[in-house]
Formats: structure tokens, C-alpha cells, sequence
């Protein structure tokens, strides 16, 4: 089920939240747990079986999320009953480990790894029928991150019951695509009972977020989706121009989509009165790749920090161990992301940055500060490019013209104000040469308008949070978020999934 369709909105959400806030009002508290645990399972499953978006989908992985936190929670149970850092508790997080991440190379990785041997050896192996199930990226990593909690002791007074976890991986804000939790950052919010009762401030702020979010989804991401689609399938003949305009859409299409995703989680917490973690800092005011990486996806980059590069050593074996230690946790963020070898390339990359920008730190050196922040925005665009292209050589194809190796062309007239350019090797075409250029309003000269104040929006504007800080309850702010949220509503005429959901 998506956030944004109206089944969602005008169907599931309000029985969702009525049958909360009636159990609530009755003080029947661990009827609320298991209602929005029941609510939750629906929300999956509605996807798996009802949804046609979803079709090909099957019934197994709403078993299969079932088991794995069932296994998950009983595993966490045995480490956590265990004599901390023992052999006992080692084993079972290792057994739990290897389960976890068993399944997720089995259903994410197995035909990447079989086509890449095909590749090698001119072999056919294949899985056949085998498709991804949905948030099975993000519900593995918490469940991880909660087993390698239990083995260092932080479960130990908890006694957490099956209905408190189960809602902790299975609660619908959060479930598909993140954020990615913390058993600290949830289920002490799940098991209080001043969260049951209701709150009208933390409602109105749920609606806010939720609309802030389902604008961008709407409004911003998904206008610019088919922009992006028709220029990354036309990689091999697309102009310079053409290139950077897929690029640039791309960058701010991932970002108001995802991010959206993120608003509209963070929306939907504050009416169940849960606060979730925010996930984004307006990450492309970032003037290096580590303030990116501090400001982008935060859930995931927290993670990949205390899961990943701190237990290979972080930085205490020294420089080489520490740049070691960054390109492998990005190397496998990236695959993460998506079995293909441009995600990897693109998580090496993002490894090569940092170890770059720590490097430089080390000198002492100060950039002014627009120029940082130019280096990592056209850093974090070429890395966009590779992470979307659908294989390599389209990444390869595409970058090649976004830096003049195919020519530079720009619309002009050879008589006109810009004649002189050609002077320089430039070439001028008039607008309709421009093959795979979008169009706004059948205008293609309006569709760079439209980037050009999405990227000042993205690089000026308040983000989501500071929006909602400022926010208060009265006339002067709901008229303008009702007709927002209005708006959206009256263009929800298609199915549109939030990219993330094929992570």
C-alpha cells in the first residue's frame, strides 16, 4: 500500500487511526499494540496480494517477515540472557547474522551473483520466479542492528515481549523504506502509556509533515520522474546538455522523493504520538562529502557508522586501515542499494570521497566555502548518474557527454547573440534538435526553469523540520496546508511508488 493513493489516505489511515485512539480511550493498551500490529501486517500484505503495483508479489513474504521476527526476536532473547560478550551469546549473534543476512542474498543477491559468474564463464545459471520482497533491505538491518544491541548488553533489563518487537520491525511508517531504527528509538515509545493518549499538537504536526511530504512525492518528484526515465533510456545519443539535464532532474527527483517518503513516515508517527528519527538535513547545502553523508539518509549512514566501519576498526589502526575501512562500509552501503555493479561502483566511489575529504582535512587546508560546496554537489551528481543508470556502459555513455567527450551543444541561432561561442568549438541548435530535452507546458526552454527553482528551493529554502518548527496552530497556517493537501489529493490519478521501495 502506498503512502500516497487514496486507499491509503481516505481508507486505511482513518480506521487505522480510529481503531488506535478508541482502544487508547478504553486504556486498553495492549489492545493498541496488537491493533496496530494487525494494522501493520495488513498494510504489508495489501501490497503482496491486493495491489496491482505490486503484482507478482506472493503470499510467502508475508510469511516470511512473520518468521524472521519470530526467529529474530528469539535469537535476540537467547543473547541477551547470555553472559555478555560470552561464547554462548557470540554464537547466537553469529547464528542470527548469518540467518539475516542469508536471506537477504538468497532473495536480493542470488541472480546478481549468478549472472556475474555467467558473465565470466559464458554459463546460464538462473533462479527463476525469484523477486524481491518488499522492505526486506531495511527490515534486515534493524533486525541486525537489534541482535548486535542484545550481544552488547543494552536488551538486558528490557524483557521486551513478541507483540512489542513484532510492532517495532512491522509498523507501517516506517516498514518499507526506513528510516532504519534502533530498538532504543522505538520501542520504549511503543510500550509508554502516556503515547496513547491524544494529542492534538502532535497530530496537527503528523498532518503537516505528512503533507510537506506528500507535495514533494506529488507535486515535485513524480513531474519529474518521466524527465528522468526518457533521458537515462536514450543514454548512448544523448547532447551535452541533454546529459546534465538528466543528471541535475535525477538528483533532485531522488531526493524530494525519498525525502518525501521520509516527511510522511515522520507524519504518520506523530498522529500514532511516536517520534521517529529525522533522515535528512538538506543535504545539498552540504559543503563536503562527509557533511553530505551527515545530512543524507542519517538512519543509514548511523548505521553503516556503528555497525560497519567502527567494528572493522574505524579510525584507530591508522590511515591506511581507515581509508580501508571507509571504502569497504561504502562499497557494501552500495550494494546494499541494489545488486548491480553500478551501485557498487557508485558506494566505491562515495568511499573514494571520504577518504579524499579526510585526507585533505589533514592538511589544513580551507576552501572557501561556496567552492566546497561545488566540489561535492558535482561529486554527489556523478555518483547520482552511475546509481541510476541502468548498467554501466549507460553510466559510462552518459558521463562521457556530460563532459564534452561527445561535442558541446546549446540552443542558438549561429547568427544570433551567441554566435561567438562556436568560435570556442561550440555548437548551436535550435530548441527542437534537442531530441530527449523535457518539455514543461510543451515548453523546453520552461523545463529549465522549473529545474533552476527546484535546485534554489533545495539549496535555500527551509527543509521539512524547520518548516514544521516554525509552524502554529491557527487560521494563517491551515488554510494554505489545506489547499496543499487538497491539491495533492485531486492528483493522486496514478499509481507512483517511491524509489526506494526497490531497495
Amino acid at each position: 500500500m502506498l503512502f500516497n493513493s487514496t486507499i491509503f489516505i481516505l481508507g486505511f489511515l482513518p480506521l487505522a487511526l480510529l481503531g488506535f485512539w478508541g482502544l487508547s480511550t478504553l486504556r486498553l493498551t495492549r489492545g493498541v499494540t496488537i491493533w496496530l500490529l494487525v494494522s501493520s501486517l495488513f498494510f504489508y500484505s495489501y501490497w503482496n496480494i491486493f495491489s496491482p503495483a505490486g503484482q507478482g508479489q506472493t503470499i510467502e513474504y508475508i510469511f516470511l517477515i512473520i518468521l524472521s521476527l519470530v526467529i529474530n526476536y528469539s535469537i535476540g532473547t537467547e543473547i541477551s540472557n547470555s553472559k555478555q560478550s560470552s561464547n554462548r551469546a557470540k554464537f547466537f549473534l553469529i547464528v542470527g547474522t548469518i540467518l539475516n543476512l542469508g536471506v537477504i542474498v538468497y532473495y536480493k543477491y542470488a541472480n546478481f551473483f549468478l549472472d556475474s559468474i555467467n558473465g565470466l564463464f559464458a554459463t546460464n545459471y538462473q533462479i527463476e520466479n525469484l523477486i524481491l520482497p518488499l522492505g526486506i533491505s531495511f527490515y534486515t538491518f534493524t533486525q541486525i542492528a537489534y541482535l548486535v544491541d542484545a550481544y552488547r548488553g543494552e536488551l538486558k533489563q528490557e524483557n521486551y515481549q513478541l507483540p512489542t518487537y513484532g510492532l517495532f520491525i512491522l509498523f507501517f511508517p516506517q516498514l518499507i523504506a526506513g528510516p532504519i531504527l534502533r530498538h532504543d528509538e522505538l520501542i520504549p515509545q511503543l510500550r509508554s502509556l502516556k503515547n496513547k493518549l491524544f494529542s492534538p499538537k502532535n497530530f496537527s504536526l503528523g498532518l503537516m509533515f505528512f503533507t510537506i511530504g506528500l507535495s514533494k512525492k506529488v507535486i515535485i518528484a513524480d513531474t519529474l520522474s518521466p524527465w528522468v526515465a526518457t533521458i537515462f533510456n536514450h543514454t548512448d545519443s544523448l547532447t551535452f546538455l541533454e546529459a546534465w539535464v538528466g543528471a541535475i532532474s535525477y538528483t533532485l527527483q531522488l531526493y524530494f522523493d525519498f525525502s518525501g517518503y521520509s516527511d510522511m513516515a515522520i507524519g504518520l508517527g506523530y498522529m500514532f504520538n511516536i517520534v521517529l528519527p529525522i533522515n535528512f538535513n538538506s543535504p545539498y547545502k552540504a559543503t563536503s562529502i562527509s557533511d553530505f553523508w551527515r545530512r543524507w539518509h542519517i538512519t543509514l549512514s548511523n548505521f553503516l557508522r556503528d555497525y560497519l566501519y567502527i567494528p572493522l576498526g574505524g579510525s584507530r589502526r591508522g590511515e591506511i586501515r581507515r581509508y580501508a575501512n571507509l571504502i569497504i562500509t561504502m562499497l557494501l552501503g552500495g550494494l546494499w542499494h541494489g545488486a548491480g555493479w553500478t551501485f557498487v561502483i557508485w558506494g566505491g566511489l562515495h568511499g573514494l570521497y571520504l577518504s579524499i575529504n579526510h585526507s585533505w582535512r589533514k592538511l589544513n587546508i580551507s576552501l572557501p566555502q561556496w567552492l566546497g560546496w561545488m566540489i561535492t554537489f558535482l561529486a554527489v551528481i556523478f555518483g547520482w548518474v552511475m546509481f541510476r543508470a541502468q548498467s554501466l556502459a549507460d553510466a559510462m555513455a552518459m558521463i562521457q557527454a556530460m563532459i564534452g567527450m561527445k561535442g558541446i551543444v546549446i540552443p542558438g541561432e549561429v547568427q544570433g547573440k551567441l554566435g561567438f561561442l562556436t568560435q570556442f568549438g561550440l555548437e548551436l541548435n535550435s530548441w527542437n534538435q534537442f531530441t530527449y530535452l523535457p518539455s514543461f507546458n510543451d515548453s523546453k526552454a520552461l523545463s529549465f526553469l522549473v529545474l533552476f527553482v527546484l535546485m534554489i528551493g533545495a539549496l535555500k529554502l527551509p527543509n521539512s523540520q524547520e518548516i514544521v518548527e516554525k509552524f502554529r496552530f491557527n487560521p494563517v497556517w491551515a488554510f494554505p496546508l489545506g489547499l496543499l493537501a487538497t491539491y495533492c489529493l485531486l492528483s493522486l490519478n496514478r499509481v507512483s511508488e517511491f524509489l526506494y521501495f526497490q531497495f
